[in-house]
């Protein structure tokens, strides 16, 4: 099947699964939020006992592996492209939501370290951005 859109995850490769999961979660839960649910092919399904799992995607959801900087440079592009994005750094752990907003401020952005990134867009555009990076294993 061909979709119109690609949705991709970037988890930065030196970083513990527990954290990467962390940052896909918060990453894609805000993606969603911009991102009209036509758009992302969210459908539902319904098991034998009529129990319901709404809300999945009919789209694939790929994951992939780089560097910081890698993640960074796809970013970078995505914004460029007007793409929707999401972004997870390392600020943005630690302390309270509050502390993670002022250390994010403070921090020039030259010296965030990318745990991962979720781009979503023309299905063309987002490959030619993340055409690089290694299946995440």
């Amino acid at each position: 099947m061909n979709f119109e859109n690609k949705l991709v995850a970037l988890v930065n490769k030196d970083i513990d699964v527990g954290v990467a999961m962390n940052a896909i979660a918060h990453m894609t839960l805000g993606l969603g939020n911009a991102v009209d649910r036509k758009l992302l092919q969210l459908d539902s399904y319904t098991d034998q006992n009529d129990n319901l799992y709404p809300n999945i995607s009919k789209m694939p959801f790929i994951v992939l592996r780089g560097k910081s900087n890698e993640i960074r440079k796809a970013v970078q592009a995505a914004r460029e492209s007007s793409m929707h994005y999401g972004a997870f750094i390392h600020t943005m752990t630690g302390g309270s939501y509050v502390e993670q907003i002022e250390n994010t401020r403070n921090t020039p952005e030259d010296s965030l370290l990318y745990y991962g990134a979720v781009l979503f867009g023309p299905w063309d555009s987002v490959s030619a951005i993340t055409k690089r990076f290694s299946l995440y294993r």
